[in-house]
């Protein structure tokens, strides 16, 4: 097993202001998968990707990635796992304003004892072109395009997106999922991806549905659809 969660809760504020966030959440994803976590605003999906991501901490339960649990970490411990494992993809693309694009990419790649080759990444890209510019000369697609490379770069064994397409319209958000699942084919690093949008889905190969703090589907998909092929 290559990620597990067990019995996962979290709540926010105290007294009666007092949320139950999530309720105890049991999941296992296999190494390689694109796994998409679905539900409505406030189901818990954002809390439980930054959970997964050491970004936030439970109140109970444990995350383990082949066998090694988070909760036994100090913040040394787990800056490293951060830096080992995880790369995060947001909607909002973080990139530095004053380095150039390939520059933007390397900045991951600092981080990683095995990154990838920065200009190989930036042609799978579809940046090598653009790589000497900087982010304001960018569309937004592009801008998200690097955010990806800069995450990517490093190598990591898991892939963490919240909403990555959230801020783009329909024909750059297919860019972009298409370009996930090159990378998912192309380096094998696990995919989580948090999204409002249902017909995302389909490109998964493992679903998981949120409502209330709570997994109410929790399926493999046999027919997977291809990126380019999805429509909404």
């Amino acid at each position: 097993m290559f990620l597990e969660l067990n019995g996962i809760t979290k709540h926010f504020g105290e007294g009666e202001s007092r949320v139950e966030v999530l309720k105890g959440i049991d999941l296992e994803i296999q190494k390689g998968e694109i796994c998409v976590l679905l539900g409505p605003s406030g189901s818990g999906k954002s809390t439980l990707l930054n959970i997964i991501g050491g970004i936030d901490n439970a109140d109970t339960g444990y995350i383990a990635i082949n066998g090694e649990k988070t909760k036994d970490m100090n913040e040394k411990a787990l800056t490293k796992y951060r830096r080992k494992h995880l790369g995060y993809i947001f909607q909002q693309y973080n990139l530095i304003p004053n380095l150039n694009i390939k520059e933007n990419v390397e900045v991951g790649a600092y981080l990683s004892d095995s990154p990838l080759d920065v200009d190989d990444l930036l042609k799978t890209l579809g940046l090598y072109e653009h790589r000497h510019k900087l982010p304001n000369q960018l569309s937004g697609g592009q801008q998200q395009r690097t955010a990806i490379g800069r995450a990517i770069v490093k190598n990591p064994d898991i892939l963490l997106c919240d909403e990555p397409t959230g801020a783009l319209d329909y024909n750059t958000s297919k860019e972009i999922l298409k370009l996930i699942e090159e990378v998912n084919k192309k380096y094998g690093n696990t995919v989580i991806m948090v999204t409002h949008n249902d017909a995302i889905k389909n490109m998964a190969d493992r679903v998981i549905k949120l409502r209330d703090g709570m997994i109410r589907k929790n399926y493999t998909n046999e027919e997977k659809i291809a990126a380019a092929d999805l429509d909404w």
